[in-house]
């Protein structure tokens, strides 16, 4: 007969070995560059709730240290750092990544693209991870998505835009896909940090600059400098962003961790896509006292903006094996989504706010 005090002790381990499996994250203490202030709504605080999500889930086990734009690495080395291990990991606009990875833009922002629901379907139900894994992976990073918001605004200008004709010559800050389709429709595109835009804005370094939703661009000042804000955002009907880690520290993660990590990201992706959607109307809403002027880029320019970015699509493709991979891929999924969409969803002016 087992002696009482063998059965207890036996249980007592036991007892010690389920609770180690159940809290058998590792204990991380990163240092986390933001590729954005951590002031602009929407863009630069989501990293910080999704820290904090971790803080509380892991037991204080899983702790970030968020640091500022250029106070570890530049923004648009961050994928380099992470890469050579200078760091574990940072928080990103994979569209940075584009004079290294032709086909990074696609998972960022691309013109004529996606909604945001959209995107977020095809990322983790489409394929989308999948390819993200494997065109990162040649770069030994891991990438998470880890927020998603709506489209930015089509930019800010100086003077009235019309028609095609009045970009020519156009001295404009432009990013990513987007940049491309503008300077191939004859304007003089440069990129711009954002701590960088309102000032060349104001200089009259340039004319005209995008960089994100309302609510952000305000905070930054353009509204002060630039009075017409155009509509929608063709260049990028949904921005992602991505908190990439270094791929062998990610192989190295036990397996509890790395998903306490994916489920942090997914629920940062609501709520940042959450944010972004309710903060934008009140901006707009009080444009007028500032002489601001919100207008609808005329039709006929999205038109000739659509058939231009697909010149730009079909020259990419034909250049990177990548991109036309991932670029196939989203076309697909647009394609049979559209079975959905269509059918499933009201008319866009049909719209909550109609009276009856």
């Amino acid at each position: 007969m087992t002696h009482p005090a063998f059965k207890l002790v036996t249980l007592a381990a036991a007892l010690a070995v389920a609770a180690g499996a159940a809290h058998a994250t590792d204990k991380l203490r990163w240092k986390v560059p933001n590729a954005f202030p951590s002031h602009l709504p929407a863009l630069g605080d989501n990293v910080q709730l999704v820290a904090d999500f971790l803080k509380e889930a892991s037991d204080g086990d899983i702790q970030f240290k968020i640091f500022e734009p250029g106070n570890l690495v530049p923004p648009l080395e961050l994928s380099d750092a992470v890469r050579d291990k200078t760091i574990d990991a940072g928080y990103t606009w994979l569209g940075y990544d584009a004079g290294k990875i032709p086909s990074a833009p696609l998972f960022a922002a691309r013109p004529f693209g996606m909604e945001p629901w959209e995107y977020a379907a095809w990322w983790y139900d489409g394929g989308g991870q999948k390819l993200a894994d494997e065109v990162y992976g040649k770069r030994n990073i891991k990438p998470l998505l880890c927020g998603i918001t709506g489209p930015e605004t089509a930019g800010w200008f100086r003077k009235e835009i019309k028609t095609m004709s009045d970009l020519k010559g156009l001295k404009i800050r432009f990013a990513g896909l987007g940049g491309e389709v503008m300077q191939k429709a004859g304007a003089s595109v440069t990129l711009l940090p954002g701590s960088e835009i309102f000032q060349a804005l104001e200089k009259g370094a340039i004319d005209a600059t995008e960089f994100a939703m309302p609510a952000v661009d305000q905070k930054l000042g353009f509204d002060k400098v630039a009075k017409f804000n155009y509509f929608p955002g063709w260049h990028q009907t949904y921005t992602a962003f991505h908190f990439i880690v270094n791929k062998d520290v990610w192989n190295g993660l036990k397996s509890s961790t790395r998903s306490m990590l994916e489920m942090a990201c997914t629920a940062g992706v609501l709520r940042n896509l959450s944010k972004g959607e309710a903060i934008q109307g009140d901006v707009i809403r009080g444009f007028a006292q500032n002489g601001v002027k919100a207008q609808k880029v005329p039709d006929a320019m999205l038109r000739d903006l659509q058939k231009i970015s697909a010149e730009v699509m079909a020259e990419q493709a034909a250049k990177d094996a990548d991109f036309k991979r991932v670029y196939e891929s989203q076309e697909t999924f647009v394609e049979g989504y559209q079975t959905w969409k269509g059918l499933a969803y009201l008319p866009r002016d049909f719209n909550g706010a109609a009276k009856k």
